[in-house]
């Protein structure tokens, strides 16, 4: 739970030139993530308006409180964070009539920009602009922005939102990955990244065997077991892929040199005059002098002093941002008060993304994630500080039937530090949603909400009232 105070400073035709911005966390009654969830709040989104910013300002306290610990979830903070920026730009767009689209193309971070609230790191790969483009395209938001009435009391309006996350934790996270060829010229991969439902067995076996030049079928993954598996930090901090997956990119490198090496061996030539097309070991001038990797397994187990496994460690001193654009179009019944996202259209730059198809359905849950504690999550405490929401009859989360079109699209960049050029995904998805679902709600209603989430008691009577002032 956070309070955020954002003011802004910008010229008259959209120019962010200032961000001062005050967090206060509830940490319940423990400060296990504390100090860190605070500090993303203003790391992950400031950095957004690098473009035209001149300066900015961050205060923070974390106060201890007599309920449940706050822990870790999905968006560790930025999410917060993303609702309070991106929701005062929303409101200083709607003041100065410009659409928000204009000021974020205006302010927005690019390539090669150093971002200072962001550790100080520069932007090497960043498609933001060209995201922002596709969500604006895909979305149709010229003909949608900002409000059309659909009659019988129900008006359908659009919201925005801008995001940015990390890719682990800088000079923090490791990940580790033993490759070993076997007896008949398969491979094991042993990894200690824990697969959540993220797929990060397929990606990191993918990028083994794009370096191994095989089929993924001829990599047996084992996955997180803490006696046998080399360390890995955790399936945590949006950092698999990128510090894990760097960690089997180098470490199938070096199978393929211990390939190699044997494999000249055994045709008695230098290994410099050797290489490696994922089936045989083969003399760079002679396409008959070549040996199988079948065969190179075999002779391995006898009279043999090369290994043919590796064990590689990565920590990255860098963390490269993802970046994200959404839109949401909400119908609102301004009657009864419901709110129902109809279409949500997303761009999304994770670098080059190694698996499209798995990265797809990570926005897509992100998304959904975002919706709900947009409009449906709470929890609620007694005065003693008992929870109330004790099963999920009363804590609503959103199913996939509860929400219209999800469409998501990805605009590549390329991240030198990362494997094949890929950043994170797992934690920038969930960020837009908040901003635009309610800026969406204060297009189609004429009030504007602070807190989340916005539920259809309070839009009711939102509306309600505002109809009583108008009278």
């Amino acid at each position: 739970e956070m309070e955020i105070h954002v003011r802004l400073g910008a010229t008259k035709d959209g120019s962010i030139k200032a961000i001062d911005m005050y967090t206060l966390s509830n940490a319940g009654a423990y400060g296990e993530h504390a100090p860190t969830t605070v500090d993303l709040t203003a790391t992950k989104t400031i950095s957004l308006y690098t473009g035209t910013l001149k300066a900015y300002r961050f205060g923070w306290d974390v106060v201890y409180t007599n309920v449940q610990g706050g822990g870790a979830f999905r968006g560790y903070g930025a999410t917060q964070g993303s609702f309070a920026v991106e929701s005062a730009v929303n409101e200083m767009a709607d003041r100065l009539g410009i659409d928000p689209v204009a000021i974020r193309e205006k302010c927005m971070v690019r390539e090669g920009q150093l971002m200072p609230s962001y550790y100080d790191e520069t932007a090497s790969a960043c498609a933001l602009d060209r995201c922002l483009a596709k969500a604006k395209e895909i979305f149709e938001w010229d003909k949608k922005f900002p409000v059309r009435d659909m009659g019988n009391g129900k008006v359908r309006a659009v919201g925005m939102g801008m995001a940015m996350q990390g890719s682990g934790i800088t000079s923090v996270d490791v990940g580790s990955a033993t490759i070993k060829v076997n007896d008949d010229g398969f491979y094991t991969l042993a990894i200690g990244a824990a697969d959540m439902g993220t797929g990060c067995d397929t990606i990191l076996a993918q990028i083994a065997a794009e370096v191994l030049d095989c089929s993924i079928d001829e990599i047996t993954v084992f996955g997180a077991d803490t006696d046998t598996s080399p360390y890995d930090s955790g399936s945590y901090a949006s950092s698999t892929t990128y510090v894990t997956g760097k960690a089997v990119e180098q470490c199938a490198l070096k199978v393929r040199e211990q390939i190699c090496k044997l494999g000249a061996e055994l045709l008695k030539c230098p290994e410099s005059e050797v290489v490696f097309d994922g089936k045989f070991v083969k003399h760079e001038n002679s396409k008959e002098i070549q040996v199988s990797l079948t065969d190179i397994a075999t002779a391995s187990q006898c009279g043999n002093n090369i290994a043919l496994e590796a064990t590689v460690t990565n920590s990255s001193p860098l963390s490269p941002p993802p970046f994200m654009v959404g839109a949401a179009e909400v119908e609102v019944d301004l009657e009864t008060g419901e709110a129902k996202v109809i279409d949500y259209a997303a761009a999304v730059d994770c670098g080059t993304p190694v698996n499209p198809n798995l990265a797809r359905v990570q926005a897509e849950g992100g998304i959904l994630q975002g919706i709900g504690m947009t409009l449906t999550e709470n929890i609620t405490y007694s005065k003693k500080g008992k929870l109330a929401e004790n099963s999920l009859m009363q804590y609503k989360i959103p199913t996939r039937i509860d929400i219209g079109h999800i469409c998501v699209e990805f605009e590549s960049s390329y991240e030198d530090a990362g494997p094949f050029g890929a950043k994170s995904i797992g934690e920038v998805v969930i960020n837009t949603p908040l901003p635009a679902v309610s800026d969406a709600i204060f297009n189609a209603t004429g009030t504007r909400f602070y807190e989340l989430p916005i539920t259809p008691e309070k839009i009711a009577m939102a509306v309600a009232e505002r109809e009583k002032e108008q009278a």
